[in-house]
């Protein structure tokens, strides 16, 4: 690969030489190329060079007048800093000098429909037009088209009197005649603009208020509309049938503008009056705007710069030397700037865009982003010294884990994830920043990420102590571990779990629970992490069946058959690591015959023969009272019964385990008590079943009792 760079760069060079002696002379070397912007004034908005007219900030941009070539920097709240013109909110990107163009995001107009056929859902309000009017810019006609998305629909929009500007239908086919292609009116259509529109206002048109049921195409009705201006080169180039006909979350589209000086109707009007004129450069010419009134500048022929600038535009004819300087400078650019559009491709790809709008639409309604950051690949290269081997803290099936410390030396922990499916990326900015507004003690709380690389990065608070795994399985074993220190650390882990699925909003599944996703800080608070396989409770009533990489040993019997991720997925998990913070036992381990390799498997068999107090780690086994030691046996086998509606809740979980650790530690009760007040305490009386209870054998169906 370095020869064929090398190799590319000489023919580069000599092809300039050449042109170079074949192009006029200029009779001197021209001065290097130097600032597009006017002198002292800033060029750049992250990766985005801004050439004057443009500018950032009061006195560095053209004032025609109009709204436009002012932009906004905003290099506090975003990483990488996010450009938008002062006027309007819409990220701009790619902005072109001599094409006169520039690249914007919108987000799609959708909405759904509910179960009777009537729309129920959109996101219109936020998003309802975009006007151009009094500002530099207007609709590209020639590289943006209208888009339709959904079937059955009809999308169009009006200008700012509301008459109709341009629009299509797209139709639904039965499954057996759809044609796979483009987007040609089956379930998307597309239409052209008309020049000079400044003005977008979408609407959607629902004309199949309920959906026959014998309609041969009613099985094809998408769940969700979309209408929305696109830059159709690259819509041409990303769309695929089903991937957006089956989208209901709402995502960004770029779209182009052309942009001229529009404060005067052509060049002729320009030109007569030369102390407004725009065209300042002695080797420019003016060029009228072919999309609404207006003009823009070009260097003649045989120049090049920025003719907006008074000797911006110079000679191409140069010597040898400086020709080959600007090869280089050439290559390096194209380089870089290769790296940047593949930075901002990963960017768009993995939702950084629609991420963006979100963390604003929470700062604008006051809530704020939760201090929730975007960081650049950049800044993590920095902070782990380069992903550098000694600051991994763990490696797992779904990535590696650094220590890195921030530029304010702020100690985090990094993950690196390994490569995610495509489905995954399309919902990782969504559930990405809901899972950065948990807020709770004993979840460890995500501080921000990076999506400009092909797999996005987590960047989590760091915890000290390491895992729950490595506190109860590489310390030493004769150390000792109190039980009052055990049960608080489940009662902890419990209470984090119940907050995600009871508190949370949506309700947040792990997916994952195990020892190792358990981190201690240096108090031994236990802290839940890694939600690598976390997904969002379904919002209605019907389960979704989720594919996720759980860990031997603590996995779900039933989600191993159904494939439905729930809940109760996580009690099943969470009633393994209780059994190991018990036993210091691990969930699978391989030293003695094979039926007893599982934990799981060694403690029903244990409970079958009533000898389950002997699994216990011998400092738990001198210091469990007997009626906790059996509340707690009840509690495990409830959370590992084969059917998920016997297991009882997280919050239930937890609420019995902070049960437990007030009776253990209660002064009444380190003698013996009064029966009932100690069944009242433990909150027995629920199983109407004084000190005993029977207990379902989950393997054989048998019923066996134990007393206490």
């Amino acid at each position: 690969m370095p020869e064929m760079g090398t190799t590319l760069l000489m023919q580069a060079i000599a092809l300039v030489v050449l042109l170079s002696l074949l192009a006029p002379a200029s009779g001197q070397v021209p001065p290097s190329v130097s600032g597009i912007a006017r002198p002292g004034c800033r060029d750049r908005c992250g990766n985005i060079t801004v050439p004057y007219p443009f500018g950032i900030g009061a006195g560095y941009y053209r004032d025609d007048g109009l709204q436009g070539f002012e932009l906004v920097c905003n290099d506090t709240h975003y990483s990488p800093p996010r450009l938008s013109t002062q006027r309007n909110d819409h990220q701009l990107t790619d902005l072109s000098l001599a094409g006169g163009e520039v690249r914007a995001y919108h987000v799609a107009t959708r909405q759904c429909y509910n179960s009777t056929g009537g729309f129920v859902e959109r996101n219109t309000d936020m998003y309802s037009y975009i006007s151009l009017l009094g500002t530099s810019y207007r609709f590209s006609p020639a590289k943006n088209r209208l888009v339709a998305l959904g079937c059955p629909n009809l999308g169009y929009f009006v200008d700012g009197a509301g008459y109709y500007v341009s629009g299509c239908t797209s139709v639904c086919r039965p499954s057996q005649y759809t044609i796979p292609g483009k987007c040609t009116g089956v379930g998307c259509c597309q239409s052209e603009i008309p020049a000079g529109v400044y003005y977008f206002e979408p609407y959607q048109l629902n004309y199949m208020d309920t959906p026959q049921r014998n309609s041969p195409f009613a099985s094809n009705v998408t769940a969700c509309h979309y209408v929305f201006l696109v830059d159709a080169d690259w819509f041409s180039h990303e769309y695929s049938d089903r991937a957006y006909l089956n989208r209901t979350d709402d995502f960004a589209m770029p779209f182009v503008l052309d942009w001229a000086v529009r404060n005067v109707g052509n060049c002729s009007a320009a030109e007569r009056n030369t102390t407004d004129y725009a065209c300042q450069s002695t080797n420019s010419k003016c060029i009228d705007s072919t999309n609404g009134e207006g003009y823009r500048c070009n260097c003649s022929s045989g120049y090049e710069g920025n003719p907006y600038l008074d000797g911006g535009c110079r000679g191409v004819g140069a010597g040898v030397i400086f020709v080959v300087f600007m090869c280089l400078g050439l290559y390096i650019g194209f380089q870089k700037r290769k790296f940047i559009r593949t930075k901002q491709r990963f960017f768009e790809q993995n939702g950084g865009v629609l991420l963006q709008q979100q963390m604003r639409s929470y700062t604008s309604a006051g809530t704020g982003a939760g201090g929730f950051r975007i960081f650049s690949n950049k800044e993590l290269e920095k902070a782990t010294n380069n992903f550098a081997t000694d600051r991994v803290l763990g490696r797992g099936g779904h990535g590696i884990v650094y220590k890195g410390i921030l530029e304010d030396k702020t100690v985090v922990a990094i993950k690196k994830s390994k490569m995610m499916e495509e489905a995954e990326t399309k919902e990782f900015a969504r559930e990405v920043f809901i899972l950065s507004q948990i807020n709770h003690r004993n979840v460890v709380k995500l501080l921000g990420c990076c999506l400009e690389v092909e797999v996005p990065m987590l960047v989590y608070e760091f915890v000290s102590n390491g895992t729950l795994y490595h506190f109860i399985h590489s310390k030493d074993l004769k150390a000792d571990i109190t039980f009052d220190t055990r049960l608080r650390i489940a009662a902890e882990s419990a209470e984090a779990l119940a907050y995600m699925h009871s508190s949370a909003s949506p309700p947040i599944l792990h997916g994952d629970v195990k020892t190792a996703n358990i981190l201690l800080d240096d108090k031994l608070t236990a802290k839940v992490s890694d939600f690598g396989t976390s997904k969002l409770a379904p919002t209605d009533e019907a389960e979704i069946a989720t594919l996720v990489q759980g860990t031997c040993g603590y996995l779900d019997p039933e989600y191993l058959i159904t494939c439905q991720l729930t809940d109760k997925s996580d009690v099943y998990s969470f009633g393994v690591v209780l059994l190991e913070l018990l036993t210091r036992k691990k969930a699978l381990y391989f030293e003695g015959s094979e039926e007893d390799r599982s934990l799981v498997s060694c403690f029903m068999t244990a409970m079958k023969a009533g000898r389950h107090e002997e699994l216990l780690d011998g400092h738990v086994r001198n210091k469990i009272r007997a009626e906790v030691l059996e509340e707690i046996a009840y509690l495990v086998m409830r959370c590992l019964s084969l059917s998920r509606e016997e297991r009882p809740t997280m919050k239930e979980t937890a609420e019995k385990l902070e049960m437990l650790r007030r009776y253990q530690q209660h002064p009444r009760f380190q003698a013996d008590g009064d029966a009932e007040e100690k069944q009242h305490l433990l909150g027995m009386e629920q199983r109407n079943l004084p000190f005993r209870q029977d207990v379902i054998d989950l393997e054989e169906g048998t019923t066996y009792t134990f007393s206490m």
